[in-house]
């Protein structure tokens, strides 16, 4: 069958098409974004303003348009962090519901953590061992572990790029004393759920999802995304620990011509540094990889596990 799957993000609205069935690995037909950067649109006490409502409205319905020209069977939508978190966030979903047809599924940030947990174990398959997944996303960061397909632990904290962007790093480029506190904040906060982890021993293989990490992995010398998914890419620490202070002395049109990294995501390459750096030196992580599959492929394949069988 034919599936889209609609991702509302906190930086785009992605509608990710494949040709899907039980048992089979989901093949990529078809990709359409737009960068509505919902965490943006909030007003100061935290809701989506009717200005950012009718862009989400809109973007959703040409999302449906071209999962219907591209002949999906079905669209599985869900939102994570900026709708979940927006003080107006049932109004939005009544309002996408009514003038759209479709209901979001808000994914709580553990559902997030879980669903990309999946989609990384089955990449990797059970030869990886025991999985520490990380992604950066443009509202919060989750973390998760496991040996199974299911984590023994997944957590989600406030630390999206975007987010702490918007709320940290004003400049351009930002402040030293800006940039100083920020990584104090991203460090305390992770800091609190190291514990956790640890109970369960070290991993056997570290992976990292989502757009950060990659540009992340690419400005550092990997592969880049034309040369395909099955190209193993990594991201040491000591390469972030050379990065960080060059893309916070950088203005944001620099970083932009940095390799892979595009316009529209150089403001938060820096925070998605600093977020990685300190996760990477928290956990005790030398080097990760970058997985290519990440919440959208959780999300595919939790709905085919639940498809019948011919």
């Amino acid at each position: 069958m034919r599936l889209g799957v609609l991702d509302v993000g906190s930086n785009t609205v992605h509608l990710l098409v494949v040709d899907a069935h039980p048992g089979a690995c989901p093949l990529p037909a078809h990709s359409h974004k737009a960068e509505l950067r919902l965490a943006e649109l909030l007003d100061a006490d935290g809701a989506i303003g009717t200005h950012g409502v009718d862009r989400l409205v809109a973007t959703i319905a040409d999302a449906l348009q071209a999962a219907e020209d591209k002949g999906c069977e079905d669209v599985l939508p869900f939102a994570t962090s900026a709708v979940r978190e927006a003080t107006n966030a049932d109004e939005v979903m009544a309002r996408v519901r009514a003038e759209t047809g479709i209901d979001l599924q808000v994914l709580s940030g553990a559902e997030e953590a879980r669903l990309t947990f999946l989609a990384a174990r089955r990449w990797y398959g059970w030869s990886a061992g025991k999985l520490l997944v990380l992604d950066i996303g443009g509202g919060s960061l989750e973390i998760a572990y496991g040996m199974d397909e299911e984590p023994d632990a997944a957590v989600s904290l406030p630390l999206g790029a975007g987010r702490l962007t918007a709320g940290w790093l004003p400049g351009d480029p930002p402040e030293q004393q800006d940039v100083k506190a920020l990584r104090r904040h991203v460090r305390a906060e992770i800091a609190r759920t190291v514990g956790e982890f640890a109970r369960f021993g070290t991993p056997d293989h570290v992976v990292a999802t989502s757009k950060t990490f990659r540009q992340l992995a690419r400005i550092a010398g990997a592969a880049r995304s034309a040369d395909g998914p099955y190209v193993q890419r990594e991201l040491s620490r000591s390469s972030l620990e050379e990065w960080v202070p060059k893309l916070a002395a950088m203005p944001m049109s620099q970083r932009a011509g940095l390799p892979g990294v595009s316009e529209g995501r150089a403001a938060q390459l820096l925070a998605g540094a600093l977020v990685a750096e300190g996760a990477m030196d928290l956990f005790g992580v030398a080097a990760l990889e970058i997985c290519p599959w990440a919440l959208r492929e959780g999300v595919i394949l939790r709905r085919l596990d639940h498809l019948p069988t011919a």
